[in-house]
């Protein structure tokens, strides 16, 4: 019977199995602290399969390097014995919601989610400390006393100290960021689809070291764009030399190969800005716009592409270059009054197509979508919060919900992605997947994490009972989800004949909430070495007395690579509780004293695997017992222990 590991993935040893992959002769043997023999990498030897020639030392090359780097790449590749404790009294909708909100320092919980979520994200979006000298921001040695840390950092959470301000005058301004950056994208990135996209968002302080290490982790030739987004209306107060009214989002992708051309649907503000123009063709294919039929820079030539065109008055026109569209399309599109000819004050005509709101079958057209976000400004978000929050300010500078929103229909590709956001802040990202899955009737799934950062005890915020930024968070999509149901019910009271309402039902407004803490399990269970003859009398069990059913059973949906978000269901069979994850994906007891007459009705789930604890059965007799019994009821059933 197999033994659950309970620990997350090892992303060394991983490593390690790839390279072997491709190079076998590298992969050697070595011993490790306890003189145990275990697979290493030679690395001079890697270093010459990668190089054209003879490799004898360290030579420069094009690199970002900074205190600190190695030791974060060496964090992001080592387990943590951590785990995830649902929170059901938080939660809304806990038993049917397939959206999850994880408190806990955000690097543990992307490692603790490696097995379960490799591969499946199709989006993340994060919003991190900008690195201005006053942001909060993760610090990598824990050892520092507290005293230390009030002293020299300026702030302790309740589990000792990992946040800390990272102003200017630290020495390692820069490195102490890019480290806390570096350690997290590398481990996210494995969480992420093939086709899967990234979007972070930076101002001026740090986007060019943030572009290099995205560049070393997602790869150079998978960067997408860098958006500019316009934050402000214009004017106010001149900050050192010039005003600044824009941020910037950089975009990767997991593989620009699998990346396709990019389309959101139109705004009612982008039609009434651009389609001002009306023809003969307006009942079916509604307004239009121009734009110029000649290619406005230097092209491949292509000679099909070089023709004249005659204009109305019989002026015959040349292009300069050459046009967009063959000779056979131009005069069809004429003929369909698709082109429309302008005659600029100088008496010179130039020709332009027509792009129409709605394609030949009445349809509304995707827009294109621009590295240029406006329209959607920093006080949009500030409102949106006072509005949730009845006046109060609550949460600084949000992010408005129409600018995620934006960032979700040029990253997702199908109305049940999963969205993942570690940087969830008043969690902006998950009311505006709920506000995207209203307007279409999609069934995208947010995960939030965010650090329980202590809120100021001088804040708006704290005088309103929220202690913590996940306090906030949490609270924001209680209400928001509220307030979307509303509308749709309000909306679907006023729709027209032929309108189809959205029903307010089918919306998940729910989250279920976990915390991160210690592992379940005793650490003898980790390092059984360490176990002394006097210790025997207090290790009957191999898991900590005060963890529930639940939390069992999220560390094995983590520890099998299940999803959270799984359907539960929790039954009492013969006296024994048991919990059936998604009809047979994995069925849990976790009694000590189990009736043997359930294993029948269990086997007749045919489940894909079972778990119990060690402490469930007396002896080995009745290991064997069960084991048997799943071989001739349900051999493709696999049984594991904790």
């Amino acid at each position: 019977m197999e033994k659950l590991k309970m620990q997350t993935p090892d992303r060394t040893k991983k490593n390690i199995e790839r390279i072997a992959q491709v190079f076998p002769n590298v992969v050697t043997e070595a011993q490790d602290d306890n003189g145990n023999i275990k697979k290493a990498v030679d690395f001079d030897l890697l270093r010459q399969q990668l190089s054209g020639v003879l490799v004898e030392d360290d030579n420069e090359r094009y690199r970002l390097d900074w205190p600190g780097k190695k030791a974060s790449l060496l964090k992001a590749n080592t387990p943590v014995d951590k785990t995830l404790r649902p929170c059901r009294g938080e939660s809304v909708n806990f038993d049917t919601t397939e959206n999850l909100y994880i408190e806990g320092d955000n690097f543990e919980v992307l490692k603790i989610l490696q097995e379960s979520y490799l591969g499946k994200i199709k989006m993340i979006y994060i919003d991190p400390p900008y690195n201005t000298g006053n942001d909060f921001i993760y610090k990598d040695d824990f050892k520092k006393s507290k005293e230390e840390y009030e002293e020299d950092l300026g702030v302790e959470d309740e589990e000792g100290g990992k946040l800390f301000r990272n102003t200017d005058s630290n020495g390692r301004f820069h490195s102490d960021w890019l480290s806390m950056m570096y350690e997290r994208l590398v481990v996210a990135r494995d969480l992420l689809r093939d086709d899967g996209v990234i979007f972070v968002s930076i101002d001026d302080n740090e986007v060019h070291n943030l572009r290099k290490i995205c560049d070393e982790i997602f790869g150079e030739e998978n960067f997408v764009d860098q958006l500019i987004w316009k934050k402000r209306y214009g004017g106010g107060a001149k900050e050192k030399h010039l005003v600044s009214l824009h941020e910037y989002i950089v975009m990767y992708c997991r593989n620009i190969e699998r990346l396709g051309e990019i389309f959101i649907p139109l705004t009612e503000e982008s039609i009434a800005r651009y389609y001002k123009l009306k023809d003969v063709n307006f009942e079916k294919r509604g307004p239009y716009r121009t734009h110029p039929l000649e290619a406005g820079k230097a092209v491949d030539a292509r000679p099909n592409l070089i023709f004249e065109i005659q204009a109305p008055d019989g002026t015959i026109i040349k292009p300069k270059r050459q046009w967009y569209w063959n000779k056979e399309r131009v005069e069809t599109a004429i003929s369909n009054n698709e082109i429309e000819f302008i005659k600029g004050q100088n008496g010179v005509w130039t020709v332009h197509s027509k792009q129409y709101l709605k394609d030949e079958n009445g349809e509304i057209r995707e827009g294109k979508s621009f590295s240029i976000i406006d329209e959607v400004y920093s006080q949009h978000g500030t409102n949106e919060t006072l509005e949730i929050f009845g006046n109060a300010k609550i949460f600084s500078y949000p992010k408005p919900s129409l600018l995620i929103k934006r960032f979700l229909q040029i990253g997702l590709e199908n109305e049940d992605d999963i969205v993942l956001d570690f940087f969830s802040g008043s969690a902006t990202t998950a009311h505006a997947v709920m506000q995207l899955n209203a307007e279409d009737g999609g069934n995208r799934k947010f995960i939030m994490v965010q650090h329980p950062e202590q809120t100021d005890e001088s804040s708006e915020a704290y005088k309103a009972s929220y202690k913590t930024i996940a306090d906030i968070g949490k609270e924001r999509i209680r209400r928001a989800g509220k307030k979307i149901i509303q509308e749709l019910k309000e909306k679907s009271q006023q729709t027209k004949l032929g309108e189809e309402a959205a029903d307010p039902a089918k919306l998940d407004i729910g989250f279920r909430v976990y915390k991160t803490d210690t592992t379940n399990m005793k650490d003898i269970f980790y390092h059984p070495t360490e176990l002394q003859q006097t210790a025997l009398g207090s290790l009957t069990s191999n898991i900590k007395e005060d963890r529930t059913p639940e939390d069992l059973l999220t560390q094995v949906l983590l520890d099998l690579g299940l999803e959270l978000s799984l359907p539960i269901e929790k039954k009492i069979i013969h006296g024994n509780t048991v919990f059936i994850v998604q009809t047979n994906a994995l069925v849990a007891c976790f009694d000590n004293d189990i009736n043997f007459k359930i294993m029948d009705e269990i086997a007749d789930l045919q489940p894909l695997k079972v778990v119990f604890k060690d402490a469930s059965f007396k002896d080995d007799k009745d290991r064997i017992n069960v084991e048997e019994r799943f071989k001739r009821l349900s051999p493709e059933t696999r049984i594991t222990v904790l």
